[in-house]
């Protein structure tokens, strides 16, 4: 596979994009390059800005590189594009033929089986026995699962993603299973007309699978080869990889789990047995016990009452475990295949308690290359074991094994040495963007307020933001780092700005994107949710605002663990990283097409005025640069 070769099929396959396409070269660049990393078995590591087209970037060459490779992408969206869009338009248009397929976690996936024991719990139903159903479907609408049911008979995939309608969770849970219950095809009754996996099937047979971060990190982690053999690997979306691979390789031990668990029992033991009863309470006890520790490292060895909490929810789970032995169809390891519903449900109760009782023994024992800490909600507080970082997995299961290209808009100094990855001088590429930043955007930094520490800051960036607001006519898409924050700037100006003003939490979040893209004197006022994702392109949104610089809690427990690990320069290399992204992310919602223009105001000093500012400069489109509020004041009225 040639550059030439690459670069014509490029070529040609934009020059078939509706409206005859255009020619970006940071996008030809990445082409180019991804086909040398390819062809050498390299790494490469490719900042590419909004507009530059990556995904033909990277999927030209790869397919033309006739090597099986698999596309990683962190969000639903994404996924749906190159599903939906991008690889059946290559299919049409590329002149190598390849086949492709698309691949979810198993919970995305009907379950065969599933809908056969809900339908045998019906009065009449299959061989006129009424099977007593479990607790799954006890809090589901019966007309919903009746119509997913109806589906399942005639699905082809049985992906979730083919409804015309998004399931309630209740009706999904009760028609499908998750990776810690299923047992696998050997030992299900239907397992020969398994969608999940039929879906691995073809999977197995395409020369490209899209599949999920989550799902990939599943693959790194578990070593089960829930993901084909591949020899190349493209992780898009890669900048929140550290992130999510940490999640995947981690444990999670949560109230829901427990009642989960007595759900899935109840119908196999008996309703009102005590062991189900019982299990069904380990849940509030063990949360009970974490609330006092929310937000905090356990240390081995672990608390006292976190220790003995432990080991009384093992003991439920393990009595559980016992009970179920003792279920014809559900007791021993042997491989052979249940022989009717009842076996097949009491098969899937063993494995989930076995799977809960692993992690419980996991999180009781943590090693020193793992951090212990609770998190989750005050109401309901959840044990997670995380890696201290995932170098050491990404070295051993990933970089060692094939070449990887990973690309994102938003990529901050450092982002590969934090993965582990071997480091080359040409294995950083930034391709840039072909939107016209320095003549269609500003950037702004209020360099004159105090800092955030400052108590006159809080209100000095309100009326630094009211003026700004009133610039630009409304059209003010403002985000902040805390709903604290949002909410006492939204009741500030909400009656002293003559604009129309939605805050977060107003509307469902469509709902707001959709008032604020249609009104364009409109103002939005948010949260981190918003700073990724949302894309308002034209007139509507002439202002991004960023409260403060989002630097990470420095109370988050598996950072602390991992700044003692990196010692001195903690701050640099896991605060400065992770706040220069997002805020890149932010910046990110500006410029959405080459006619769209604009300016981002930082109402925070310290980007111009601390030592770690230029390096979080660096992540962000090459914007005009200003400290002067009214250049930018001026900016803003000319575009209204």
């Amino acid at each position: 596979m040639g550059g030439t070769e690459v670069a014509e099929a490029l070529r040609r396959v934009v020059s078939a994009l509706p409206g005859g396409g255009e020619a970006r070269p940071g996008q030809a660049r990445m082409a180019d390059a991804v086909a040398a990393a390819v062809t050498d078995d390299r790494h490469l590591i490719v900042r590419a800005g909004t507009g530059t087209g990556k995904t033909l970037a990277y999927l030209v060459p790869a397919i033309l590189s006739g090597r099986r490779v698999v596309v990683a992408t962190a969000t639903r969206a994404l996924q749906d594009q190159l599903a939906t869009k991008d690889l059946p338009f290559l299919d049409e248009h590329l002149d190598q033929p390849f086949d492709w397929a698309i691949l979810k976690g198993r919970a995305n996936y009907v379950c065969l089986q599933r809908v056969a024991e809900l339908n045998a719990g019906e009065p009449g139903g299959a061989g006129g026995e009424q099977l007593e159903l479990d607790g799954l479907a006890e809090n589901a609408d019966p007309e919903e699962l009746a119509h997913l049911a109806e589906w399942a008979g005639t699905t082809l995939t049985g992906d979730r993603a083919e409804l015309d309608h998004e399931p309630s969770e209740a009706a999904w849970a009760a028609v499908s299973t998750t990776s810690r219950e299923c047992p696998g095809a050997r030992r299900c009754p239907r397992g020969d007309d398994c969608l999940a996996e039929a879906a691995r099937a073809r999977a197995a047979d395409a020369d490209v699978v899209v599949v999920n971060l989550h799902l990939y990190g599943l693959d790194l982690a578990s070593g089960d080869a829930i993901l084909p053999e591949h020899e190349v690997a493209i992780l898009d979306e890669a900048h929140l990889v550290e992130d999510i691979i940490s999640a995947t390789s981690g444990v999670e031990v949560t109230a829901g789990r427990f009642t989960h668990l007595a759900r899935v029992l109840r119908g196999i033991l008996a309703e009102a047995d005590e062991t189900v009863a019982r299990v069904a309470d380990a849940g509030g006890l063990l949360a009970g016990v974490l609330a006092p520790h929310r937000d905090r490292r356990l240390l081995a060895p672990l608390p006292s009452d976190v220790a003995d909490a432990l080991a009384t929810v093992r003991g439920r789970v393990e009595r559980a475990l016992e009970a179920l032995r003792a279920v014809p169809g559900a007791s021993g390891d042997a491989p052979e295949r249940a022989g009717d519903d009842a076996s097949a449900r009491a098969v899937r109760a063993r494995q989930a308690a076995t799977s809960l009782l692993d992690d419980i023994d996991a999180i009781a024992e943590p090693r020193d290359d793992q951090v212990l800490f609770v998190t989750g909600p005050e109401r309901s507080p959840l044990l997670r074991l995380a890696p201290l970082d995932v170098a050491a997995l990404l070295r051993d299961r990933l970089w060692s094994r094939r070449p990887a290209v990973l690309t994102s808009a938003t990529l901050a100094p450092g982002f590969g040495a934090r993965l582990g990855l071997p480091q080359r001088p040409d294995e950083l590429l930034d391709v840039g963007s072909p939107f016209d930043y320095p003549a269609n955007a500003v950037v702004y930094c209020a360099a004159r307020l105090p800092r955030p520490t400052d108590p006159r800051w809080a209100d000095a960036a309100i009326e630094e933001l009211a003026a700004l607001v009133d610039a630009a006519g409304g059209r003010t898409l403002a985000l902040f780092t805390s709903y604290r924050a949002m909410h006492r700037a939204r009741d500030a100006l909400q009656t002293r700005l003559p604009y129309p003003l939605l805050a977060q939490g107003d509307l469902p979040k469509p709902a707001l994107v959709e008032r604020f893209a249609n009104d364009p004197e409109t103002s939005l006022f948010a949260t981190m949710s918003f700073w990724q994702g949302i894309d308002v392109p034209g007139p509507s949104l002439s202002l991004v605002t960023i409260d403060r610089l989002p630097f990470p809690r420095p109370d988050d427990p598996l950072l602390q663990a991992r700044r003692e690990h990196a010692g001195p320069g903690a701050f640099e290399v896991i605060d400065v990283p992770r706040a220069a992204t997002l805020l890149a992310q932010g910046v990110g919602r500006l410029i959405r097409t080459a006619t769209d223009r604009g300016a981002v105001a930082v109402l925070d000093p310290r980007l111009a005025t601390a030592r770690y500012g230029p390096k979080i400069v660096a992540t962000l489109p090459r914007m005009r640069r200003t400290k002067d509020r009214a250049e930018i004041e001026r900016f803003l009225r000319e575009l209204r």
